[in-house]
């Protein structure tokens, strides 16, 4: 470790590598909302936070397993769809609050057409306005779900063993990943509903 009277220890968060302390400033002095995303590999959080400085202010969050309680999501909770969905429930709570704009905060180096910017498009397509270009937007097939019930019926009718397997805890729940673009289509309809 580097000595001398000169020498600046940075922040521990800096040193762990969680927080970028140049790009989080240039958020605060944006003075803008921040549309916040976090993802593990079975669950995504998404938040409308305002920043100050005793600390950061949630104002609107939805969380993943709120589809499978309040919306009858009965799919993986870690996938493109969901994603989406969870996306489109944070836009319309943020609207229903009086808040219409923000900017995405995502936390982590990512690429392209990820489950993040899934998120981002059903902010979006809630009336949520963010700052993004169309590049970045995965597939509308691939946000209903199209490839997943493909691969689902492939993997049934080649290997009905890994079927079982991989997609056990949904077929638990009394539903099939063939139906995963009906599921989606269902509680996206519900949510429209709910916020109506």
């Amino acid at each position: 470790m580097a000595r001398g009277p000169r020498y600046k220890v940075a922040f521990r968060r800096r040193r762990e590598g969680k927080t970028d302390y140049y790009l989080r400033r240039k958020f605060i002095v944006s003075r803008k909302l921040r549309l916040v995303v976090r993802q593990s590999l079975k669950h995504m959080v998404v938040q409308v936070v305002e920043a100050s400085l005793p600390g950061d202010k949630v104002l609107v969050s939805a969380y993943t397993k709120e589809l499978v309680k309040d919306y009858g999501w009965k799919q993986s909770t870690g996938n493109l769809p969901a994603a989406y969905l969870v996306g489109y429930l944070a836009g319309f709570k943020a609207v229903k609050a009086g808040f219409d704009e923000a900017i995405m905060d995502v936390g982590v180096q990512i690429k392209k057409s990820s489950r993040l910017f899934a998120v981002l498009k059903g902010a979006v397509d809630a009336g949520l306005r963010v700052p993004h270009t169309e590049k970045i937007i995965p597939l509308e097939s691939r946000i209903r779900g199209e490839h997943i019930a493909t691969y689902a019926e492939q993997l049934l009718n080649e290997n009905p063993e890994l079927y079982k397997r991989q997609w056990g805890k949904v077929l638990e729940q009394g539903s099939k990943p063939e139906d995963i673009v009906e599921d989606f289509e269902n509680v996206k309809k519900a949510i429209e509903e709910r916020f109506a």
